[in-house]
């Protein structure tokens, strides 16, 4: 038996190994946030051997919301992020600066053939946490853009005056601004209700009742509910001059100087307002106080045809895949753009026909031309006729994505299954002849009656009424909310079946689907799951010949948006694509599958556990 001596003694020895265990991991834990975190290199400007001829290619101009650790819906998530600019270096750009701009227009200096101008808007922390280190790898400049109310604000997420100097040290961020505030006026709901002006907390709690009847601080004269303006040429003008002031003292007060470039939020008129009026007093005083400024959004491509102040910039969204981005600026005028691939084992199994395609994460991404459409057929495929074909359709719900059963060659006969705006759609061509079998309302599918115009009217009052009583400026205005709440929690709405019209809500090109769809098609018999609900059972067909399988996603024309984006390029996105030979008893043969095996399973099982690993680190230290 061990005396007490050593019992005692074996426990110090494994109190000392996880001592030193726990040692190690903490000061692992340390090195992945001070490498995630920290810079110690020096941007590096462009040399005139990125310069190859002095062809006028102009530039292109990239502007992010902001940057969050995994993504949100308007701050695109840290490793998208670093996808997009990984890309964006492997097709030969180099970033320029406010400067190399200035000198572009005023000297005729010119810009390497690929010349990228990024912004990152709204000046927030988290931007800089993330991003900074991503433009250290690429050896990428970009500018920080911040309202000056920001500044001296209490919200811990946007950075200070010190903060925004010393993030300029080290070359890799310069400053720009946004104007003084971000700040919405002549809002309406969309019922053509007025709801008056309104800072941005209050804003984003009313988005989900609004539609695009509103405007910005400078963009025109504050209006009334009949859209006749309540102030005179000259109170306008002091109103905006007001806000030019105020930007001008606070940034010289709070950073030394006021940065060079502008943003004008919102412009996209062709000038510097909604009014001619308002566009002469902009116009003033951004030619006094900036030296260049993005006037449009939309387009990323700028040349020596633009004005120094009216230049244009891509406002990429949050869940933009690699190449909806690359795609977005081949179609602005580049077109020597090569797109993403992904897995390049996977990829080789498909016949990419129209589009690009990229494998992702056992993810098949489909983005269409711009204004048109993605197809790709599976190679090796043209003998399928019964199987069985699984996937959750991951693509936005404003758009088509379908997959294409015993396709033909010329593609003029197949059985298809869409998910087309929110509705499960199943047809055939035969030559090129197309018969819609069936339509399904997914909205419906899932249980979810349409509410009558006036029910949905009811809805947008209380909650509009909700708002503005939490987000009132006294006691008084609260209360009047309240009670014009509890007026319109009384009052009663006629149903679609008393009467009133029903309510058909236009479709956001922004919204995000994911639905699970299963497929079974054997001899002349079509049936389809969605979410592991019987949606389409037994549909009779006339195809029976074989064919191949081919992927689909059309771009559906523009959308409704609550911003001035128009994006012209869709992405359908095929999660966990799984084909096998139909079989009542066993679908073991198995004809194409996206997910990872062996080695290349392991690799990705580690890298997801690393990220997780990173992700509590930085949320923990």
């Amino acid at each position: 038996m061990l005396s007490d001596k050593d019992v005692t003694a074996r426990i110090d020895h494994y109190k000392r190994i996880r001592f030193i265990a726990e040692g190690l991991f903490l000061v692992a834990v340390l090195a992945i946030i001070i490498d995630a975190l920290f810079v110690f290199s020096t941007y590096q400007p462009y040399t005139a051997a990125d310069v190859s001829d002095d062809t006028d290619h102009g530039f292109v101009a990239l502007s992010y919301f902001g940057v969050d650790r995994t993504g949100t819906h308007d701050l695109i998530g840290a490793d998208l992020l670093d996808e997009h600019l990984a890309a964006l270096h492997k097709n030969g750009y180099v970033t320029v600066t406010g400067k190399d701009v200035q000198n572009y227009y005023h000297q005729g200096t010119p810009l390497p053939k690929h010349a990228l101008f990024l912004n990152f808007e709204d000046g927030r922390r988290d931007t800089a946490v993330f991003a900074e280190k991503m433009l250290e790898k690429y050896n990428y400049h970009a500018m920080m853009s911040t309202y000056a109310d920001n500044l001296k604000g209490d919200d811990s997420k946007f950075l200070r005056p010190k903060e925004l100097t010393d993030l300029t040290q080290h070359g890799y961020w310069e400053m720009g601004t946004n104007g003084y505030r971000l700040y919405y006026i002549n809002v309406f709901d969309r019922w053509h209700h007025y709801l008056g002006n309104m800072n941005p907390v209050v804003y984003a709690h009313l988005t989900s009742v609004l539609g695009r009847d509103y405007n910005h601080y400078l963009m025109d004269y504050i209006r009334d509910d009949k859209d006749f303006p309540v102030e005179t040429y000259q109170v306008m003008k002091d109103r905006i001059s007001d806000d030019y002031t105020m930007l001008r003292d606070t940034y010289t007060e709070d950073i030394g100087y006021v940065p060079e470039i502008y943003t004008l939020m919102h412009a996209n008129t062709g000038r510097f307002g909604n009014h001619e009026d308002v566009s002469r007093v902009n116009e003033k005083w951004i030619r006094k106080l900036f030296k260049m400024n993005f006037n449009r959004e939309g387009d990323s491509h700028n040349d020596r045809q633009s004005s120094i102040y009216d230049l244009t910039r891509m406002e990429p969204r949050a869940y933009w895949p690699v190449n909806h981005l690359l795609m977005r600026i081949r179609d602005d005028g580049v077109d020597d753009i090569q797109f993403e691939k992904g897995d390049s084992e996977q990829y080789d199994q498909w016949n990419v026909l129209e589009g690009a395609a990229q494998f992702k994460d056992e993810k098949v991404i489909l983005t269409t031309e711009g204004l048109g459409q993605g197809i790709m057929e599976l190679k090796d495929s043209d003998h399928f006729r019964d199987i069985h074909v699984t996937a959750d359709w991951q693509g936005n719900q404003y758009g088509t994505q379908k997959i294409m059963l015993r396709a033909n060659k010329v593609l003029d006969s197949y059985v298809v299954v869409a998910l087309v705006n929110n509705n499960l759609v199943v047809g055939e061509c035969n030559q090129g002849s197309y018969q819609e079998l069936q339509k399904i309302d997914l909205q419906l599918f899932d249980g979810q009656n349409y509410l009558s115009e006036d029910e949905d009217k009811k809805a947008v009052a209380e909650t509009e009424r909700e708002v503005l009583a939490r987000y009132a400026p006294n006691t008084t205005m609260a209360q009047k909310q309240i009670n014009n709440l509890q007026e319109e929690e009384n009052r009663e709405a006629r149903s679609v079946d008393e009467g009133s019209p029903e309510y058909r809500p236009t479709l956001s090109y922004h919204k995000r689907g994911n639905r699970k769809v299963d497929i079974e098609l054997h001899d002349d018999l079509l049936s389809v799951t969605i979410d592991g609900r019987p949606a389409v059972v037994n549909e009779t067909v006339q195809r029976t010949d074989e064919g191949s399988l081919v992927l689909a996603a059309r771009w559906p024309g523009y959308g409704y948006s609550q911003t001035n984006l128009a994006d012209d390029v869709y992405d359908g996105v095929f999660a966990g694509l799984k084909v096998t030979e139909w079989n009542p008893q066993d679908d073991s043969q198995v004809l194409y599958d996206v997910h990872y095996h062996g080695w290349n399973k392991l690799k990705y099982k580690v890298h997801i556990w690393w990220r997780k690993v990173l992700d509590w680190a930085l949320s923990h230290f």
